[in-house]
């Protein structure tokens, strides 16, 4: 492949080591997020993922290395939480509005647009602190969305929503890359469920263990010594959908209509 023919490189990371005391972070990691493709983050606990997205976000500074962001990139981050005061009467419309500069009739269309589109239309007016863990994250994943953003950054996008509802969400986001266009960097726990939604994984311990395709990953001798036997992984990881029904973002089940269950099977 030529250098024209290879995408536009949104975040680059070389050789970038981080320390926090004697505590070595990151060891000569090497991470890149091309426009249109998606960048995936395993690791166990501690393995230093969110260090790298904060590193390759600019919030922290790197000991040795260097990370190059185009000029003018616009990012959209999810959170892997938000914490609320009980005692704010914040909406969602209201929370989604909050730093936007588009008011009255043209905003409150965009706001149901995008919501729309992570399906969770049904809460713009909920009080946020109504709304279930899987409406929760729809809601954030809007909130990124609305920053037209050249890149979707997504710590543990599907956190507290059941696995019928992660499948759901992470084939969201793949759709979301493909319709947008934009570059996806996303910090997961889970290669199996994430694999639909991502190009490349980086399997991450502070150094890099293994890179690639998700299957060649999975495969890979040093994946299945930090996650086990990927055939025991897949037994209790893999969800497979069943065509009759879809996941709804509060968790329950809607059966799908005759023509939408053809679609399903195609």
């Amino acid at each position: 492949m030529t250098d024209r023919e290879r995408p536009t490189a949104l975040i680059d990371a070389r050789q970038v080591t981080v320390r926090f005391g004697t505590h070595i972070a990151l060891s000569s990691v090497n991470a890149t997020v091309h426009e249109g493709e998606a960048l995936t983050l395993i690791g166990p606990n501690g393995a230093g993922k969110t260090t790298l997205v904060k590193t390759m976000l600019g919030l922290i500074e790197p000991q040795s290395g260097k990370v190059t962001r185009r000029p003018g990139l616009r990012i959209g981050y999810m959170p892997q939480r938000l914490e609320i005061d009980a005692t704010l009467p914040l909406t969602v419309r209201r929370f989604l509005s909050l730093g936007m500069p588009r008011n009255g009739t043209e905003g409150r269309t965009r706001l149901l647009a995008t919501l729309e589109e992570v399906g969770a239309p049904h809460v713009l007016e909920s009080p946020l602190l109504d709304v279930s863990g899987g409406e929760m994250q729809r809601v954030l994943l809007a909130r990124a969305l609305l920053r037209d953003p050249d890149i979707l950054v997504l710590d543990e996008p599907v956190r507290g929503v059941d696995v019928g509802g992660q499948a759901d969400l992470y084939r969201l986001i793949g759709n979301i890359r493909d319709e947008h266009g934009c570059g996806v960097l996303m910090v997961s726990h889970d290669l199996h469920l994430v694999m639909a939604a991502t190009d490349q994984v980086i399997c991450l311990n502070q150094s890099v263990q293994c890179t690639g395709h998700p299957e060649a990953v999975t495969r890979d001798p040093h994946y299945v010594r930090l996650f086990g036997d990927q055939s025991t992984a897949r037994a209790y990881a893999i969800y497979h959908h069943h065509p009759g029904h879809r996941h709804l973002p509060d968790g329950t089940l809607e059966p799908l209509t005759p023509g939408e269950e053809d679609r399903d099977h195609e």
